[in-house]
């Protein structure tokens, strides 16, 4: 297999550090994160993201496991705890694409991440069940216009058993083991798959 330069943004956390591990012995890894990694973005300035394509140059995979939103009773929920789901989760990745697509080299790919609150929604996850169903939505349709043979897609796991603070919040759900999350990456980072929404068993 060709060794590839794959950003992960979010690379720091809990998914990225597990991708991170799996995939640095095979492939160039580049971690960006918000305030440490090789180097830093912010995903809700698209002047960030922007500045990080400049500095990593052309690359051949990104890997988005980032994207804030807002976690919290429906009855607290306002225009302004609402725009974290949608300026992190939604624009932030959605923008990584957008800017992204003129530094990526042909035949590169694009992994975001949703998650099953976009089709088995959970109390206090009103706004990441709207933005893991924007950024799904974009996928399908980015797949249809990205030119010189770029793919993009997403992975869609519940919760994961390396986040068990979660587990009251998804109640009779089974966690997606590490190495689960990490193939469901791996199909869409090494397949041939395109507008697809990959749900890691």
């Amino acid at each position: 297999m060709k060794k590839l330069k794959i950003i992960i943004v979010g690379g720091t956390g809990t998914m990225g550090k597990h991708l991170t591990a799996a995939l640095k012995k095979e492939h160039d890894i580049i971690i960006a994160a918000n305030k440490s990694g090789d180097i830093q973005v912010d995903i809700t300035s698209t002047v960030s993201i922007e500045n990080m394509y400049k500095k990593v140059g052309a690359f051949d995979a990104l890997i988005s496991t980032a994207g804030p939103t807002y976690v919290g009773p429906w009855n607290t929920l306002t225009d302004k705890e609402f725009r974290q789901g949608v300026e992190g989760k939604m624009m932030g990745q959605i923008n990584l694409v957008l800017i992204g697509q003129h530094y990526i080299n042909p035949k590169g790919s694009f992994t975001l991440i949703t998650g099953a609150l976009s089709h088995d929604p959970q109390l206090n996850f009103a706004n990441a069940s709207a933005a893991n169903c924007a950024v799904e939505g974009f996928v399908r349709a980015a797949a249809i216009e990205l030119g010189n043979g770029i793919r993009i897609n997403a992975v869609s796991p519940t919760v994961i058993e390396s986040s068990p603070q979660y587990f009251p919040y998804f109640p009779g759900d089974i966690p997606v083991t590490m190495k689960q999350l990490e193939f469901g990456f791996r199909k869409s980072v090494f397949g041939a798959n395109t507008g697809q929404i990959i749900i890691p068993y």
